[in-house]
C-alpha cells in the first residue's frame, strides 16, 4: 500500500506540473467524459498525434517548457495579419476572425464574445477608442467592443473623394476601397486609410477557401500570380477615409502594385506602405503624409536577388524594421532603419532561426518570429518554432517557445505581442483546423519543476504519466479549475 500510495503521488505531482491551467479557462486537457488528448513532448516534437476531437486549451510545450493557451473556441479562428492590431490599449480584449464574423476574446473574464456577424475585411481595432474598423459590403463599420454599438462610416454606395494629387474631386465606388490593402487606423484614431484600384480591378481570382473556410496565405501559384500582377500595372491610389465624417481623400496615384499599408503608432499623418510584386524586383519600403507629401524611400536593394519585406513599425514609431536577404535565400537579416536619422540597423539571423514574420515587443526590448515552413525561403534548414529574440552586443539571441512542427505553413502564424509583453498570440493548426494561440514569454515554473523530478523506477503507474521526447500514454485525472485568488493576473488576463 505504501508503494501505491508513492507511485499515485508521483503521478499526480507530474501531471500538474507539466500541464498548469490557465485561471477561468476550463482546461480539459487530460483525457476526460467530454474530450480526450494526449499532450506530450512527442507530439510537441512533430510526431504522429493521436485524433482528438479538439485541441487541447492549455499545455506546456514539452520540447520549451513553455506555456500555450487555446483563445478561440471556434474551428477556423484566425488572429489578425501580424501588421493589423487587433488590441486594446489596456490589452483586456482581442479582436480575432471567425468562420462567422468577428470575436472578441475577454482576457478579464476569459470568455468569447461575438462581435460580428458575416463576412468582413480590412479589420483592425483603435486601441484607444476601443473600436473595430472593418469592411462589410460596400460600407466602412466601427463596432464598439464594450457595447457593440455599430456606426457606418461611409454611407451610400458611392463617395465624392478629393484627390490631392490633382486637386479635382472623384466620384469611386465604395466597393473600390476593398480592391487594395487597408484598413490602417492613425495614432489618434481620426482617420483610416488603405490603397485601391480605380475601377476595382482584380488580376484574378483568389484561392480557394479550405472546409473550416481559412484561405491560405502560401498557396501553389502564388509567385506565378505576383509576376503577373506586378507586370498588370494597374492604376493604384492610397486613401484616407475620416472616422468622424467619412470623407474620402486619395493621393500617391501610381501603377505601382501598392500594399501593406500602415500608419505610424505615433505620428497621426504618417503612412507606411509597400511597392508589392516579387520582392527582388521592387523597392519595397516606401512612407508617405497623408496630405500626398513627403514620399520617402526606406531602403534601397544593393545587389542582384536581394529582398526585404513584411516591413513593421517599432512600437514607439521611431524605427521600421523587416526581413532583409541579401541575396535571397543566403544570408538573412532583421533589419532596422531609424525614420530620424536614416541609421540603418541590423541583426544577423541565422538559417534554422529565419522567420515568415517578425515583431516587436511594446518596449523595443525583444523581438519574436514565427518560423518556416518546409517550402519557405530559407528550406532546406530552417525551423518550425515560435522565437523568442533578445538582442545582445549586435547580435539576437533565440529562444524556443512553441514546436511546430506539426504546423502547416500555408497558414501563417503571424505574430503579435500582447500590450503587456508577457505573451505572444499567434494563429496555427498544428491540431488540424485553425486556432487562436497564446504563448507566455516567461518560462513555466513548473514545468522545470517537473523534468527536475525523477519517478521512481519501482513505480510502474508512475510511467504513465511520464511524457517525454520518445513515449508518452493517454492519462486520466480529474481537474477542478482553479479560482483567480490562486493566481496573481497580470495586465493581459493570463496568469504570472
Amino acid at each position: 500500500m505504501h508503494l501505491i500510495a508513492r507511485c499515485l503521488a508521483v503521478a499526480i505531482f507530474l501531471a500538474t506540473a507539466s500541464s498548469p491551467q490557465a485561471p477561468g479557462i476550463n482546461a480539459k486537457i487530460f483525457a476526460g467524459a467530454e474530450q480526450s488528448v494526449t499532450v506530450s513532448g512527442r507530439a510537441a516534437a512533430g510526431h504522429q498525434k493521436e485524433p482528438a476531437a479538439e485541441p487541447p486549451l492549455e499545455w506546456v510545450d514539452g520540447a520549451t517548457g513553455h506555456r500555450v493557451v487555446r483563445l478561440s473556441r471556434e474551428p477556423g479562428s484566425q488572429s489578425l495579419y501580424f501588421h493589423q492590431n487587433g488590441y486594446t490599449e489596456n490589452g483586456d480584449r482581442l479582436v480575432f476572425s471567425t468562420r462567422e464574423g468577428l470575436s472578441c476574446y475577454n482576457f478579464k473574464t476569459r470568455s468569447m464574445e461575438s462581435l460580428v456577424q458575416g463576412r468582413v475585411s480590412g479589420v483592425i481595432v483603435g486601441r484607444r477608442t476601443r473600436q473595430v474598423f472593418y469592411f462589410k459590403g460596400n460600407s466602412v463599420f466601427a463596432t464598439d467592443l464594450d457595447t457593440r454599438a455599430t456606426r457606418e462610416i461611409t454611407r451610400g454606395e458611392t463617395v465624392q473623394a478629393a484627390n490631392l494629387d490633382t486637386h479635382a474631386t472623384q466620384e469611386i465606388k465604395i466597393a473600390e476601397l476593398r480592391s487594395g490593402s487597408g484598413l490602417a487606423v492613425n495614432a489618434d484614431e481620426t482617420q483610416l486609410a488603405g490603397s485601391y484600384t480605380e475601377g476595382g480591378q482584380r488580376p484574378g481570382p483568389q484561392p480557394p477557401v479550405d472546409a473550416a473556410g481559412v484561405r491560405a496565405d502560401a498557396y501553389p501559384g502564388k509567385g506565378e500570380m505576383m509576376e503577373r500582377r506586378l507586370a498588370a500595372r494597374l492604376p493604384m491610389a492610397l486613401y484616407t477615409i475620416n472616422i468622424k465624417t467619412g470623407e474620402v481623400k486619395t493621393f500617391n496615384h501610381s501603377t505601382d502594385w501598392l500594399n501593406h499599408v500602415q500608419f505610424s503608432p505615433v505620428d497621426p499623418g504618417l503612412l507606411m506602405f509597400c511597392h508589392e510584386g516579387p520582392w527582388h524586383k521592387v523597392d519595397r519600403i516606401w512612407t508617405i503624409q497623408t496630405d500626398g507629401t513627403g514620399l520617402r524611400k526606406i531602403h534601397t536593394r544593393t545587389m542582384e536577388m536581394e529582398i526585404a519585406g513584411h516591413e513593421f513599425f517599432s512600437a514607439d514609431g521611431r524605427t521600421i524594421w523587416f526581413d532583409l536577404q541579401t541575396p535571397k535565400g543566403k544570408e538573412f537579416w532583421l533589419a532596422g532603419v531609424v525614420l530620424a536619422t536614416g541609421e540603418k540597423i541590423r541583426y544577423k539571423i541565422p538559417r534554422d532561426q529565419w522567420s515568415v514574420h517578425f515583431n516587436v515587443s511594446p518596449d523595443g526590448k525583444l523581438f519574436v518570429g514565427d518560423g518556416g515552413g518546409p517550402h519557405s525561403v530559407a528550406a532546406p534548414g530552417n525551423g518550425q518554432w515560435i522565437y523568442l529574440f533578445t538582442p545582445k552586443n549586435g547580435s539576437l539571441t533565440a529562444e524556443k517557445l512553441v514546436n511546430l512542427a506539426n504546423h502547416d505553413y500555408r497558414l501563417e502564424p503571424n505574430v503579435t505581442f500582447t500590450p503587456d509583453g508577457k505573451w505572444i498570440v499567434f494563429r496555427s493548426n498544428m491540431y488540424g483546423p485553425a486556432h487562436v494561440y497564446a504563448v507566455e514569454v516567461a518560462g513555466s515554473t513548473k514545468a522545470q519543476a517537473a523534468s527536475a523530478v525523477k519517478p521512481d523506477p519501482d513505480c510502474v503507474i508512475a510511467r504513465q504519466w511520464v511524457c517525454g521526447e520518445t513515449q508518452c500514454s493517454k492519462y486520466r485525472v480529474a481537474t477542478q479549475q482553479q479560482s483567480h485568488a490562486q493566481h496573481g493576473l497580470n495586465n493581459s488576463g493570463l496568469d504570472s
